[in-house]
């Protein structure tokens, strides 16, 4: 965007022409047509059509694997690697970072669903609770010297 507002600038403030903005910026005469063309500093929309990948089929069955493995205790569930031998098991052809991306978006939207850790702040009436800390030290006082000490008479 930066990049934009700077070729922009370029042309609008300093009258520099297509040719001056490559040989200053780098970028291709392409390039600073279309952000002439845009007019104003916003940042190209790139967009990518949905294409089903290879573990779009399987995409429930991965679901209902990682839901079961959120209740279950940290121990008990299971890893990326186990879940990839079962899929390919069922007839999965996909690679293994395709699962990981997938199962790591999945936490980051819904993976705490229902399950999580709860905070229960502690709050109680004045007089109510008291918290004591006690503590014990042992004290050695030398008897024999008093060099250190002065006394008033």
């Amino acid at each position: 965007m930066a990049t934009i507002g700077m070729v922009l600038r370029m042309h609008r403030r300093e009258g520099k022409s297509v040719r001056e903005i490559v040989k200053a910026t780098s970028l291709s005469r392409n390039t600073v047509r279309k952000y002439l063309r845009i007019g104003f500093a916003e940042p190209p929309k790139y967009r990518r059509s949905a294409e089903p990948s290879k573990l779009t089929p399987y995409l429930e069955m991965v679901q209902e694997a990682l839901l079961a493995d959120v209740r279950r205790p940290k121990k008990e569930r299971r890893t990326a690697k186990a879940l990839h031998a079962q899929l390919v098991a069922a007839g999965y052809e996909g690679g293994y970072t395709r699962l990981t991306d997938y199962i790591r978006h999945w936490r980051t939207t819904q993976g705490g669903v229902g399950v999580g850790d709860a905070y229960v702040p502690l709050s109680s009436a004045l007089g109510e609770a008291f918290q004591f800390d006690w503590s014990e030290e042992a004290l050695v006082i030398s008897a024999g010297s008093t060099s250190g000490c002065r006394s008033r008479t």
